[in-house]
């Protein structure tokens, strides 16, 4: 007999909650190119952010509210009058806007945050829920710290902020207490105790501090809820929130006992995890599931045989299903510029002219220094070429002396844009320095040309494909010399960079960040 199949909400939040992850702020173009990206996806939802908290996300909330069409677009807002007004502001200018407004109810959060009792918080709630309403019919209210607050007082908030008109009913695990069948409980007892609840949809935020959160999301589905708050590659705050790609494919690949559906174009998960970890500057982990670089690979040599006779053997998803290839790019230095274009068009991207020649020389120089070329390779050099940063200052030349007998010496030339704009004027700029070893060195050889005082906070290096002649990828943190680390923190800015050579590699990066740091102490 056939399965009757509901459908499930995707509400992607990493615009918001990703974001609080330490270090991973977004520029407001980098979180228009996530926007776009997460609606290729398919998401039902986008929180786009959490308006009334800077200037600059406010910006950035209307922008995606302003740019993106198909999900609808969401801000976040305490259950205050002020911030349900800016956040309105924001979202607004969308096709299908909603407003998010929350309040905390567990005693523990009355008693040291709020500072106000069980009354007190009601009436707010019932009141914040009825304001937003005046702007929209689309309302959606969480109660904060739901899994650890009073059952009888979360299903009285729950019964009287649907009667005053909330469209949604969030019930989040905010600090990932809970194990599975303790939230399945909890999500039973909503449905079960608040007589209006079938007039709403159960929405779950789970957080991930015990790594329970995707399957403490799986348990509600199964008990009612009929969305799921997530991030991409689960990241957010602490140990980050419900992973999208492990929500999704678990639905997909376990309908025997979820007959569940969700709109997700899965074959854009790889794309838009491999987008958010290079903008955010968060590796994903090799053994991720779904989107980790081991998810698919066998090594031992049972696995490798059952593999090649019956994919099933130990597979239980393709990697095609989630838009990995894994089939080598039959691209080499022969090879001209319209089979190379065509290449990018079948890996889904869009170039112009001038982006083409661009990427097209990088590529040359790539086949001439490794003999097998990758899918990853060119999407490297694409992320490494088309960059929405204005390059102020852009590697030219990097000579390094070093050996375990000898002091690394780094010698580097940077060309630096001194007048912006058609008419454009640059100099040359040369120093030469030595270091605790060739990236160190070459670090401060950049320092004494641009003169800027700034503090590395994290440096790592990855191959982008497989071989000893593999590109290398770096992602560096710095931040500003301030006379607080705190305040330090609040500006750091993140930098990438690609090469075989992974000196060349590390010093794109750090001239990457530099660049980034200029644009955003401009905008300051």
């Amino acid at each position: 007999m056939a399965l009757n199949k509901e459908r499930i909400l995707i509400f992607d939040t990493t615009l918001r909650d990703g974001e609080q992850s330490p270090g991973a702020s977004l520029n407001i173009n980098e979180k228009i190119e996530v926007a776009e990206q997460l609606e290729k996806l398919g998401v039902d939802v986008i929180e786009a952010g959490f308006p009334v908290a800077s200037p600059g996300d406010f910006q950035a909330v209307k922008l995606v509210a302003q740019k993106i069409k198909k999900p609808i677009i969401t801000g976040l807002s305490r259950a205050t009058k002020r911030d349900i007004d800016v956040c309105w502001d924001a979202i607004k200018y969308a096709k299908n806007p909603r407003i998010h407004t929350f309040i905390a109810t567990s005693d523990i959060h009355l008693k040291y945050k709020l500072r106000k009792s069980r009354k007190e918080v009601l009436k707010e709630a019932v009141a914040a829920v009825k304001y937003a309403k005046k702007f929209t019919d689309n309302v959606e209210f969480s109660p904060e710290d739901a899994v650890r607050s009073d059952p009888d007082f979360l299903c009285r908030v729950v019964e009287e902020t649907i009667d005053a008109g909330a469209t949604t009913i969030n019930i989040p695990d905010t600090v990932g207490y809970a194990l599975p069948e303790e939230f399945g409980r909890i999500i039973r007892m909503v449905m079960e105790r608040v007589p209006n609840a079938n007039k709403t949809i159960i929405s779950v935020h789970c957080h991930n501090d015990l790594g329970l959160a995707t399957a403490n999301s799986l348990e509600a589905i199964s008990l009612g809820a009929r969305q799921i708050e997530c991030t991409i590659n689960g990241i957010g705050e602490r140990a980050g929130n419900a992973s999208l790609e492990e929500v999704v494919m678990a639905l997909r690949t376990r309908k025997d006992l979820l007959p569940f559906y969700t709109n997700i174009e899965t074959k854009e998960i790889a794309k838009t995890s491999r987008l958010v970890s290079k903008l955010t500057g968060i590796i994903v982990q090799p053994n991720k599931a779904i989107v980790g670089a081991n998810a698919f690979a066998h090594e031992a040599g049972i696995h490798q045989d059952g593999v090649i006779k019956e994919r099933l053997t130990y597979e239980i998803m393709t990697p095609q299903s989630v838009g990995l290839g894994g089939r080598k790019l039959v691209l080499g230095k022969h090879s001209g510029r319209h089979a190379f274009r065509k290449r990018l068009q079948e890996l889904g991207y869009k170039l112009n002219n001038e982006e083409v020649d661009r990427t097209f020389q990088q590529f040359k120089l790539l086949a001439d220094k490794k003999k097998d070329i990758f899918d990853e390779d060119i999407e490297a050099i694409i992320e490494d070429q088309i960059s929405l940063i204005p390059e102020v200052y852009k590697l030219e030349y990097i000579n390094v002396t070093t050996g375990n007998k000898v002091v690394p010496t780094a010698t580097m030339r940077l060309r630096k844009l001194v007048a912006p704009g058609k008419t454009a004027k640059s100099k040359v700029l040369q120093e030469a320095s030595c270091g605790d070893g060739p990236v160190d060195a070459a670090f401060r050889a950049i320092d004494r040309i641009t003169n800027i005082k700034c503090r590395l906070i994290d440096y790592s290096l990855k191959s982008v494909s497989v071989g000893k002649d593999a590109l290398g990828e770096v992602t560096v943190k710095i931040a500003p010399v301030a006379r607080g680390r705190a305040e330090e923190f609040k500006n750091i800015v993140t930098g990438r960079g690609t090469s075989t050579d992974i000196i060349e590699a590390s010093a794109k990066a750090y001239v990457n960040a530099l660049n980034r740091m200029i644009v955003k102490k401009k905008k300051r």
